[in-house]
């Protein structure tokens, strides 16, 4: 009774919590008993704490191999706050300087510290060897224990030593290995590498029931992403991508239409990634756009949605990603985008792998296909995955195909055919294989082994291949099959399959819908709204605008241009923050003269009982925002429109464009240096009243009332330049 005392005192002690969650209690209980344990939760469960506590409770220093120097950091923060002393967590990894990694090492030698955090890279050194072997370990905890297998979405090299250091550390060490994805394949890998036959399993449910799962087809993916947020606006999110270049450009486009974001990838330095962490935690931004780097560890449990703008690797990738979401139990939405582009983009990434490395990533990638393209619902497939059944009634709508309209096929006479011929070519080949012959595809498999022969070649292309998809997908969900992972994903007949051959019964399967194609150009941002012009509010704004000038003085398109009036009668902005997202609407703009529009929008749609369209215009020129902001620090240096476009590999029109289209913005910028260079003070006085006396801003209008003979076009505009950024901005 006295360990469990102890337990409960230093549970409310260290962590202030009053209860257990499922399974901790008895977890700790085996650790602190020195027995090797494996812990099998789903994230969010608490794996954390069940080494963290008995380590706090034991006499020496846990070591805690962790793969993520950002998950360090986080779990270090936080053992300090809650036992109060700096010496109580320390971690050991590359971002340390030498004076750093003495102290670390001085607070282990004293006894100070009751965690040692070290990467699986620093560990194999033999110089920390030789220290840890100075030192009492309490025990050695393996976190993201998947990372041991070539079958876990995250395989480390690194982690197949650790066992090998341990044995160099002492005797009787005991082991505690956790993770959050293991398929049954990853757990026997895990136990046969750090040699735990023995240790006693822990495996929680990986069903998360707060959690949304919902698949889309990649079609206006930057537009759905950004009203998707929209309409979760002042929650936190995350939105992952595969690649760095799009982690910077999805970050910047979110950010262009009024959403707070930040990157987070490997490629930026390890004190950005760490702010970025921290203004995360500290909601000071609302969405962390990531590769999968991101995450992994760390402690904000009301994260509210998880978006893969990019199909995942594999389910383990995927399951963990979104787990992210509502660790709190609360609202957790998981949205990903699917095309088959991204698919093929993955298998490219494959081709220079070794032989035995590209069939296991090509069944791992399978695998997200399959669970992308099926009509089945999802949790059932997720849970299936990792070895764990499912009734899908026990999902409560809780993914796009619960919700969905489903068609039924009888599948009794089609699935015993396909198990009795599985089960004559002597379960030797894989789902693929099987479809092929089935939908009559003479490969160069098929024909070799003379299968274009048999009765079964070709049954299926009566009915197409999206349904023998589903029945192949569904035989296994319902386990007449299995795979054999050890064989490359080869079918192998279960008991139940070979039961069905004898005794078939009714049995019906769902088929899977057609999945709208996606984006040809995925880039592309199509614009949002049906473009039709309210012309009633039209006439309204600028009978506002040409009342706003006179006050102030100045004329009409000034205040706002023509085509952003009327790109406000299609999208009805009625914030500040909505009126930013009109072309030709910047920041300076919307906050000197936006408040009396927007008020008069919103006033209107409500008397009127207008159902505005969610999503206004999307900003995607996220390459051109570099672009500007270039522009205006060269402006500020004072140097020429003709050297900037030089040094940008631009035309000197395009530089006039850009200058024009940030000015219009509501930016000011002064060209004085460069237009009194080109036009004398008189001249410039001259066309600066014309501009100011006129209704309209147009050029040629201007170049009519004044001559062609003493003006150039682009003397013009130029002046229109700096009368617009002098008086409007």
């Amino acid at each position: 009774m006295e360990i469990k005392k102890s337990l409960f005192d230093n549970l409310q002690n260290f962590f202030g919590f009053d209860n257990f969650k499922g399974e901790q209690e008895a977890i700790i209980t085996n650790i602190l008993q020195k027995k090797d344990t494996f812990v099998i939760m789903p994230t969010g469960g608490g794996k954390s704490i069940c080494y963290q506590l008995p380590a706090l409770m034991s006499e020496g220093t846990a070591i805690v191999i962790s793969p993520l120097i950002a998950l360090m950091k986080n779990q270090v923060d936080q053992l300090r706050a809650f036992g109060g002393t700096d010496s109580i967590a320390h971690f050991l990894n590359s971002s340390l300087n030498k004076s750093e990694i003495a102290k670390v090492k001085q607070d282990v030698l004293s006894g100070d510290t009751k965690l040692l955090y070290v990467a699986p890279e620093s560990l194999s050194k033999q110089e920390n060897i030789d220290f840890l072997r100075l030192i009492k370990v309490s025990f050695v905890a393996v976190d993201e224990a998947h990372c041991i297998s070539e079958w876990g979405h995250d395989f480390r090299p690194e982690y197949r030593k650790i066992r090998q250091v341990i044995n160099n550390l002492g005797t009787n060490i005991p082991i505690i290995a956790l993770t959050a994805t293991a398929t049954p394949k990853v757990q026997q890998d895990i136990i046969k590498n750090l040699q735990m036959s023995d240790a006693t399993l822990f495996k929680s449910s990986f069903n998360r029931a707060n959690l949304y799962y919902e698949v889309r087809a990649k079609k206006n993916v930057v537009k759905e992403i950004i009203r998707f947020i929209k309409v979760n606006e002042g929650k936190s999110g995350i939105v992952y991508c595969l690649s760095r270049k799009k982690v910077e450009e999805i970050a910047e486009v979110l950010n262009l239409n009024g959403i707070k974001a930040l990157p987070y990838h490997a490629g930026l330095d390890s004190k950005t990634r760490a702010d970025t962490q921290d203004k995360f935690l500290m909601e000071e931004v609302e969405v962390i756009v990531a590769t999968i780097a991101f995450g992994m560890g760390i402690d904000k449990p009301d994260v509210r949605y998880v978006i893969h703008h990019d199909i995942p690797k594999s389910m383990e990738g995927y399951y963990q990603e979104t787990g992210r979401a509502g660790r709190d139990g609360g609202e957790g939405l998981c949205l990903a985008f699917y095309s088959e582009k991204d698919v093929d983009k993955l298998a490219k990434f494959m081709k220079d792998k070794p032989v035995s490395e590209r069939e296991i990533g090509t069944q791992i990638l399978k695998e997200v296909i399959d669970y992308a393209e099926s009509a089945v619902c999802r949790r059932r497939q997720i849970l299936h995955y990792f070895g764990e059944n499912f009734n899908e009634e026990g999902c409560n709508n809780m993914c796009d195909n619960c919700r969905a309209q489903k068609t039924h096929f009888d599948a009794t006479d089609k699935v015993a055919t396909t198990l009795k011929m599985i089960h004559q070519l002597g379960e030797k080949f894989d789902d693929a294989h099987i479809l092929n012959v089935l939908m009559g595809v003479e490969t160069q498999q098929v024909v070799a082994y003379k299968q274009n022969e048999l009765a079964e070649f070709g049954i299926g292309k009566e009915d197409g291949l999206m349904l023998w998809k589903s029945l192949l997908r569904q035989t296994l969900l319902n386990n007449y099959l299995s795979k054999d992972t050890d064989n490359y994903g080869l079918l192998k007949l279960t008991k139940a399959g070979l039961s069905f051959i004898d005794s078939p019964y009714a049995i019906r399967f769902v088929l899977n819908r057609q999945m709208e194609a996606a984006d040809d150009d995925q880039e592309d941002v199509a614009q949002a709204g049906n473009n039709t012009m309210d012309q009633t509010l039209l006439k309204m704004l600028k009978e506002l605008r040409k009342k706003i000038a006179k006050q102030k003085g100045l004329p009409p398109f000034v205040i706002f241009q023509d085509p952003s009036i009327e790109e406000m009668c299609i999208h009805y902005p009625v914030s500040i923050e909505e009126l930013k997202q009109i072309h030709g609407v910047g920041s300076g703009k919307a906050l000197k003269f936006g408040s009396p529009f927007v008020a008069m929008i919103a006033q209107y749609v409500e008397d009127n009982n207008i159902d505005r369209p969610i999503d206004l215009v999307i900003k995607s020129a996220a390459n051109k925002s570099a672009l500007k902001v270039s522009i205006i620090q060269n402006i500020d240096r004072h140097i020429t429109l003709e050297d900037i476009a030089s040094s940008k590999g631009i035309s000197y029109e395009d530089i006039i464009r850009e200058v024009e289209s940030i000015v219009n913005s509501g930016t000011k910028l002064n060209l004085n240096y460069y237009i009194d260079e080109m036009i004398d003070e008189e001249r410039q006085d001259e066309v600066y009243d014309y501009f100011r006396g006129s209704e309209i801003d147009s050029i040629d209008e201007a170049l009519k009332e004044l001559g062609t003979d003493d003006y150039t076009r682009e003397e013009i505009q130029l002046m229109r330049i700096k009368f617009l950024s002098e008086l409007g901005n």
